[in-house]
């Protein structure tokens, strides 16, 4: 018996999901729950396990394509005491049958020569139709970006694999469009092709997806949409520093040491709670600004396939203690793969450090669609002025990007110099230690 496995719904939203990596390979045994396939959607990257017991069949879909949710993923040649037959109307080795409708407009599916899901959209005005072949192949960061930047996907020619579209042919298609095409408010300006580079001996070529393809898109989206800017400030640590080593010694017989960033976190909450308007989001469909009441704290992580976010929730009703717990149980579960969805989503504000790595000074990129980013920098010991004095302190730098829509300059510094003065000061910070 042949049981034709289908991407199942992985999460609120989600249509479709990239293939990162196949467990399996073409006629391998398998048993029931066993992992299946690395699928990276738009929220989370997340491994499928096997529904049944039985012989890998056919695999649907090549790593770097991307199936939609419902669509056959793989298929299964099932043992003799399984109990799924074949879905009626298909054979194990026949493509996925279509998506039924585009995430926009109204129209009917077809199947591309890869296997993806194409629209074949149909248009007008009143109670006229006019139909159009044209086939529209990408995912939904790339549709959004479309929408965000005004561009009609229905007219950009795709690059992609089977001619899927990419989110450089949409800025493409914006700057304007080859073959004579070009999007509202382009005419006349030179198109600019995809970037293509030549190889030389002892290049590498690395496959561009996965989780490094989704980082440049949500990157490149933010830059496009927040209008950015970034505003540095010093900070005296010196006292902070005492503070650390004086709750690690009484912290010491419980197998408890603290790092820098739970202080951090633990004043940036406070900051966020007088100055809501930088916990928020815009709501731009419904012209709102949405301020959130929670403090869900977004940690910027470093992993071997990417920047990754896992978010500390309520942080700010959590102990110093707690959050050195969750902060290791989330950069833990980041680094080797087995983070959740609601690990790595859901943030409100975020904050990126690199330790003592972090440098003088850096311009983050803001998490959209948050509305600021806070960049920690190392410690440092450096001169400093101390009331009439010269003197070596403990210092740091903060920066933060802002999204000047929604925030102006003389709040994002009120802002930082909240944090500052709870830094300064961080006996204060201690009264929560556990």
């Amino acid at each position: 018996m042949i049981y034709e496995f289908k991407l199942p719904d992985i999460g609120e939203g989600v249509v479709e999901g990239e293939v990162v990596k196949w467990l399996v390979n073409e006629g391998d045994t398998i048993s029931e729950d066993q992992p299946l396939v690395e699928i990276m959607t738009d929220k989370a990257t997340v491994e499928i396990p096997a529904p049944r017991a039985g012989k890998i069949g056919k695999r649907m879909y090549a790593e770097g394509q991307i199936c939609p949710v419902g669509k056959v993923l793989i298929t299964i040649e099932l043992n003799n005491d399984g109990g799924a037959a074949m879905s009626p109307g298909h054979s194990p080795s026949s493509p996925p049958s279509a998506a039924a409708a585009a995430v926009s407009g109204k129209g009917t599916a077809n199947v591309g020569p890869d296997g993806h899901e194409a629209v074949a959209y149909t248009t007008g005005t009143g109670g006229e139709t006019e139909s159009r072949d044209t086939t529209v192949l990408a995912t939904p960061a790339t549709r959004k970006l479309a929408r965000d930047l005004r561009v009609d996907i229905r007219q950009v020619r795709g690059t992609g694999p089977a001619g899927r579209i990419t989110s450089d042919d949409v800025r493409a298609q914006l700057r304007g469009a080859p073959g004579g095409e070009t999007a509202p408010g382009t005419a006349g300006k030179a198109a600019v092709p995809a970037s293509e580079t030549v190889s030389e001996a002892g290049d590498v070529r690395l496959p561009f997806r996965g989780v490094r393809k989704k980082i440049a898109e949500r990157l490149v989206h933010s830059k496009h949409t927040a209008a950015h800017f970034t505003y540095v400030e010093e900070v005296d640590c010196t006292d902070l520093v005492a503070v650390r080593a004086k709750a690690n010694a009484r912290l010491a017989e419980r197998g408890v040491k603290l790092s820098y960033l739970p202080f951090i976190i633990k004043a940036t909450v406070g900051a966020l709670t007088k100055f809501p308007q930088l916990n928020a989001t815009l709501d731009e469909a419904a012209g709102e600004i949405v301020q959130r009441r929670a403090h869900h704290i977004g940690l910027a992580t470093a992993t071997d396939s990417g920047l990754i976010v896992p978010v500390i929730r309520d942080a700010g009703r959590r102990s110093l203690v707690a959050l050195a717990k969750e902060i290791d149980r989330l950069a833990d579960a980041t680094r080797t793969g087995k983070a959740t969805r609601e690990d790595i989503s859901g943030s409100t504000f975020t904050i990126t450090s690199l330790g003592l790595l972090g440098g003088l000074l850096a311009t983050p990129i803001i998490n959209f669609p948050e509305v600021a980013i806070l960049g920690v920098h190392k410690i440092a010991k450096r001169p400093a002025a101390v009331g009439d004095q010269i003197m070596l302190r403990d210092m740091m730098n903060l920066s933060i990007s802002v999204d000047h829509r929604i925030v102006d300059g003389y709040d994002a510094a009120r802002f930082v110099a909240e944090i500052k003065a709870a830094l300064e000061s961080p006996d204060l910070l201690l009264v929560d230690l556990v």
